[in-house]
C-alpha cells in the first residue's frame, strides 16, 4: 500500500494505543450508542438513583433498566451499591461525566445529518 507521509504514519503508529485498549474503548462507545442506556447515564449525572427511580425517569421497565445497568456496570461505566433489596447506581467516575458532557456539547454545536428525520 502506498504511503504519502511515512514520518507521519510512523508517528501515528507509535502513539496508537494497544489493541485491547482500542477494543475496550470501542465497547464503551457501543454502550453509549443506545438511547436508553444514555438516558440512564444522564439520569445519574446528579448522583445515585435506585433502579426503580431510574426506570421511572427513563420510561423503561425495571427489568430493562436493570439489564442495561448490568451492561454498564460490567464495562465499569457505573458502580452499584446495595441497601437491603435495593440497588443504587451512580457514574463510575468523573471521566464518564466528562465523556457525556463532551458528547452533548458536540451534538449541540454541530448539525447532525439525519436523512430519516427530514
Amino acid at each position: 500500500m502506498p504511503v504519502v507521509d511515512a514520518a507521519r504514519v510512523r508517528d501515528v503508529l507509535e502513539r496508537m494505543p494497544p489493541e485491547d485498549e482500542v477494543v475496550d474503548t470501542a465497547d464503551v462507545f457501543d454502550l453509549l450508542s443506545d438511547p436508553n442506556r444514555l438516558r440512564l447515564l444522564v439520569a445519574m449525572l446528579d448522583g445515585e438513583l435506585c433502579v426503580c427511580d431510574l426506570a421511572a425517569v427513563t420510561g423503561m421497565s425495571e427489568s430493562a433498566a436493570s439489564h442495561a445497568l448490568r451492561l454498564l456496570r460490567a464495562h465499569r461505566v457505573v458502580t452499584a451499591r446495595r441497601a437491603g433489596r435495593r440497588a443504587f447506581y451512580r457514574l463510575a467516575d468523573g471521566h464518564v461525566r466528562m465523556l457525556l458532557d463532551l458528547a452533548f456539547a458536540h451534538t449541540q454545536h454541530t448539525d447532525a445529518v439525519h436523512p430519516e428525520r427530514t
